[in-house]
């Protein structure tokens, strides 16, 4: 499904973010990506929906060449990939409803299929009951679990969750983490990057480990290596 090949991407001399990567990542696999602050980590997500470009190499979702496919038509592809954030970017002014119905609107869903989705979607996080809720009325966690939800509406192949537990405190990092097993039990690939060694350690999925840009590591059922 998600293929890197031999993909580089350099800023200078001085910064190389990601060092001849090859990576394949299969429909509904859930991967850990670690490494240390500035191995590569979010470099890597951001060059899967074109937020950044590589210097070298190619980059396909199912077959499409993501790094050939002109700017106008990367929202086709964006909405095959939910992302969530360390900093949820909920809107302030909409409820937990309205920032996942905006998203829907975004691409176009029609009133009928918002009205039915939403909710489901809410139901599935644990959220029901905060549905008219602000951001400034969630806790931590709660806003995390609408970020999720709302990258999940519109049905996503691939969720890119990238340290989306890194502001949340032990608690609510298992709980977020056993949220996107079970949306990835669901059918949903996901890929966390994550410098949460607990989470790792206890999960046994996929580890893929960045050092300086470059995968030094990728198991089936791996642990978070200290570089």
């Amino acid at each position: 499904m998600i293929f890197f090949d031999n993909v580089s991407k350099i800023y200078n001399h001085h910064s190389v973010a990601l060092k001849n990567v090859n990576l394949r990542v299969n429909p509904k696999e859930f991967v850990f990506i670690v490494g240390s602050s500035g191995a590569g980590k979010t470099t890597l997500l951001k060059l899967l929906i074109r937020e950044e470009t590589p210097t070298d190499g190619k980059i396909f979702l199912d077959g499409i060449e993501v790094t050939d496919i002109g700017i106008g038509e990367m929202h086709k592809v964006r909405r095959r990939i939910g992302t969530v954030f360390q900093d949820y970017k909920l809107l302030p002014t909409k409820t937990a409803y309205e920032n996942i119905a905006f998203v829907m609107e975004a691409a176009g869903r029609a009133d009928a299929e918002i009205e039915e989705d939403v909710p489901e979607v809410l139901e599935l996080v644990g959220l029901s009951d905060k549905r008219d809720n602000f951001p400034h009325q969630l806790s931590g966690g709660e806003k995390q679990r609408v970020a999720i939800a709302r990258a999940l509406v519109n049905r996503p192949d691939v969720i890119l969750a990238d340290e989306a537990t890194g502001d949340l405190d032990p608690i609510n990092t298992l709980e977020i983490v056993k949220l996107l097993q079970k949306i990835n039990e669901l059918g949903t690939t996901i890929v966390l990057a994550t410098h949460n060694k607990e989470i790792v350690n206890s999960a046994d999925r996929r580890v893929i480990v960045l050092d300086k840009g470059e995968i030094i590591s990728d198991k089936e059922k791996g642990k978070y290596l200290l570089i």
